[in-house]
């Protein structure tokens, strides 16, 4: 099976474990990520003015060329999938930003939002199903007790990206326990970590990142995992309190999958 994929810029630069280890473990699973051509920056933020349409190409034209070859669009990072999904959305329902971004593109047939976005999440629960990828575990992290931590980017809003339960997620753990670890449920998984008020507000960053961590380990998590670059940054770098360490949810399924050691010799 083969899916259109959309890396962005963090995934070329300073996340390049994320990527590369999501396209080892795509290979073990049968799958293949194949990154479109020309791909740009789609931001990182979504534009919440309505008549902003220039922001907005980027993720239009990534989506459209999925669209041309019969793919689904499949992301890594929590930032850009909250982006093009919510530009999808506005493709599929907002005629105004329709009308005007396929007025500026001229493509030769006007996008409409036909394209279905996926977090690599969600093929492996999805697609692949977790008791499959539990069949194809060939190291499993027995012992280990793993925090999933999800921010606040993939789960909100509910009702625009159905990712998972906002309140009450349970795609990481659930993928946890496929991995053969042990999944730690602590309050704090699914509050924001402050990566975008990092600069500006480092305090408040970091006390928002010490209650995370110190729930996380308060409650017997031995590290935590995310999607997120940003997260996984702003956790390490503006942590005070209970300093767990912080994993790439794609570095331990390569190890699960016995993949690890051929990313690292890359």
């Amino acid at each position: 099976m083969k899916y259109s994929y959309y890396p962005g810029c963090t995934l070329k630069t300073k996340a390049v474990e994320l990527d590369a280890y999501a396209r080892a473990s795509a290979r073990a699973l049968g799958f293949e990520l194949e990154e479109i051509e020309n791909w740009q920056c789609c931001g990182g933020v979504y534009p919440l003015g309505t008549d902003e349409i220039a922001t907005k190409l980027s993720s239009v034209r990534a989506l459209n060329e999925a669209k041309e070859k019969g793919q689904d669009l499949v992301t890594l990072c929590s930032a850009c999938h909250h982006v093009i999904k919510r530009v999808n959305d506005d493709m599929k329902n907002a005629d105004d930003i329709r009308t005007r971004a396929n007025n500026y593109m001229q493509l030769e047939e006007p996008y409409a939002g036909e394209t279905t976005v996926l977090h690599f999440l969600e093929v492996l629960r999805d697609r692949i199903g977790f008791d499959t990828l539990k069949e194809k575990v060939t190291a499993p992290l027995t012992g280990k007790k793993i925090g999933a931590y999800y921010g606040c980017l993939l789960l909100r809003p509910s009702g625009l990206l159905e990712f998972d339960d906002p309140e009450n997620p349970s795609i990481i753990e659930d993928f946890i326990r496929a991995i053969g670890a042990e999944p730690v449920i602590y309050p704090y998984r699914n509050e924001c970590c402050g990566g975008y008020i990092s600069l500006k507000e480092k305090e408040m960053s970091k006390t928002m990142c010490d209650k995370i961590m110190d729930s996380a380990s308060g409650f017997g998590a031995d590290m935590l995992i995310t999607a997120c670059p940003l997260c996984l940054y702003n956790l390490n770098k503006s942590t005070c309190g209970s300093r767990l360490p912080v994993y790439y949810f794609t570095e331990l399924l390569a190890e699960a999958l016995g993949v690890k050691e051929e990313v690292a010799k890359a």
